[in-house]
């Protein structure tokens, strides 16, 4: 048998990515020991129940030493301070990255706290749920999606050539860029539809001319579809939103120009200008669809209890 890619791997958090993770490092056996750190004694105890790792700490700074890759999966918002507390205890030679999909912030948070013996390679795997916590993880999330890392000038090409490994035996296709441009595109594909669906949903909370039972009650797939998204780890969301504020709010500012610009279309019956925008963005899910990125099936192929695909 050979040996694993890595020998201590070190999951700083163990959320829905950092679950996913433990899961398929042990499916695919990727490391030899598989270390948990989270500061919740709940969260570490449902951890240890599932059998997710091989050690657990309370202490991250504890959890990393010895450990040749540690991976980062807290909320953006708390990475300096974890890098603030491992940063003494890594090893020479370890390599460091996270999951947030956040890459430029992360990076000055947390670089500036590494020791230079160290390789910092910020990474974002682009998967995942609305679910958030160990119960969460399944060994499959990262198959067939891609993980962009954004390692910068004078990364160790072997560093980088071995985490590429890792992500790629996780089922990943991986690809690099720039930090400040994965900012920029992410902003687009999922800040700008999430904060969307926040706003949605919180707007049909907040109607007084519906009653919130009409609102559960008539939701059409639609409405579904926003609640789905609207569901997602608001600790995760919130500093999102403030770690990546200028892409956010310069998509927010086209959005609304193009929101006005609707808002004309249906006041002056303009048809053609509404048919040819619903026209535009469907051939934007058949794109998709051939691309590998979404399934052709009724309802994003999701099923119902009984197995089906949902109505």
């Amino acid at each position: 048998m050979s040996d694993p890619l890595f020998q201590r791997v070190a999951l700083i958090g163990i959320g829905l990515i950092g679950s996913s993770l433990a899961r398929v490092m042990r499916r695919e056996k990727l490391a030899r020991e598989i270390i948990i750190s989270t500061r919740s004694e709940a969260t570490l105890k449902r951890a240890m129940e599932l059998e997710l790792g091989d050690y657990y700490y309370l202490n991250a700074a504890k959890a990393v030493e010895g450990a040749d890759l540690v991976i980062l999966c807290t909320p953006v918002g708390a990475c300096e301070q974890v890098a603030k507390q491992i940063a003494p205890h890594l090893s020479e030679g370890a390599i460091v990255t996270d999951v947030g999909s956040v890459k430029a912030a992360v990076i000055a948070a947390v670089k500036p706290h590494l020791p230079t013996t160290v390789h910092f390679i910020a990474g974002h795997p682009v998967a995942g749920t609305e679910y958030s916590g160990p119960d969460a993880g399944f060994a499959s999330l990262f198959e067939n999606r891609r993980c962009i890392l954004t390692p910068e000038e004078g990364t160790s090409p072997a560093a980088l050539e071995k985490l590429i490994k890792y992500w790629q035996s996780c089922g990943s296709e991986v690809e690099t860029m720039a930090p400040e441009h994965h900012d920029l595109v992410l902003a687009v594909v999922s800040h700008l539809p999430h904060i969307i669906a926040y706003n949605i949903v919180g707007t049909a909370d907040d109607l007084e001319t519906v009653t919130k039972s009409e609102v559960i009650k008539y939701s059409a797939s639609g409405f579904r579809d926003f609640t789905r998204l609207a569901s997602s780890d608001p600790t995760m969301w919130r500093d999102v939103c403030l770690n990546n504020k200028d892409a956010i709010l310069e998509m927010l500012a086209r959005f609304s120009e193009d929101l006005s610009a609707l808002q004309r279309a249906i006041r002056w019956g303009d048809g053609d200008s509404l048919f040819n925008l619903f026209t535009r963005t469907r051939g934007i899910r058949k794109q998709l669809i051939e691309a590998g990125q979404e399934s052709p099936a009724p309802n994003f192929g999701r099923q119902n209890e009984a197995g089906d695909p949902a109505q």
